[in-house]
C-alpha cells in the first residue's frame, strides 16, 4: 500500500515527473503507474506515441519513488540518486501508444555499502511485458557534497 504522492518521493519538478502514481512499495520493491496521454512529455502527436526508450526514465523514476518512499517511511528525507547504467534493456515494442496504461515494477537485487544498487525492472501493459532491464543506481550518502565534488 502507498501513502505518498509521486511529487513527494520523486526529486524532480513538473513537467519532468513522468510517472503518475506510486501504487505500492515495500522494503525490496515498488510498483508505479502512468498512462500515455497527449499531454505526456515526449509524446509525438504524429505517431500518437512515446518511444519505448523513454521507459528507461520511467524505470529510473520508479526506483527513485521506491527509495525515497522507504526513506520517508523510516523518518528520513527525500534524496537524489544517480542512474549509472542499464544492462539487458529489452523492449518488445518500439513505442508506447496513446491510451496505454503502463505499470512499472522495480525490485532491488542488492545494495552495496558504497551506495551502488542493482534493480530488476519491467514495464507491463495488462498482461504484456513491454520492457525489461537491469538498472544500476548510485545513492551517495551526501548527494549535495557528491554533486559539488563531481561537477
Amino acid at each position: 500500500m502507498n501513502k505518498y504522492a509521486i511529487e513527494d518521493v520523486v526529486p524532480h519538478a513538473h513537467p519532468m515527473i513522468l510517472i503518475e502514481q506510486l501504487k505500492e512499495f515495500c522494503e525490496d520493491s515498488a510498483t508505479c503507474q502512468l498512462e500515455i496521454k497527449e499531454e505526456s512529455n515526449f509524446y509525438n502527436p504524429q505517431k500518437k506515441s512515446i518511444p519505448s526508450y523513454v521507459g528507461l526514465e520511467y524505470l529510473a523514476q520508479s526506483i527513485a519513488a521506491y527509495a525515497n518512499a522507504n526513506k520517508v517511511a523510516e523518518g528520513g528525507e527525500v534524496a537524489l540518486g544517480f542512474l549509472v547504467s542499464a544492462r539487458s534493456f529489452k523492449a518488445a515494442v518500439s513505442e508506447f501508444r496513446l491510451g496505454m496504461q503502463l505499470e512499472t515494477s522495480v525490485t532491488k537485487l542488492f545494495k552495496e555499502e558504497n551506495g551502488l544498487s542493482v534493480f530488476d525492472c519491467s514495464i507491463v501493459c495488462g498482461e504484456d511485458k513491454l520492457v525489461e532491464a537491469k538498472i544500476n543506481v548510485y545513492e551517495p550518502e551526501n548527494p549535495d557534497l557528491y554533486l559539488k565534488e563531481n561537477t
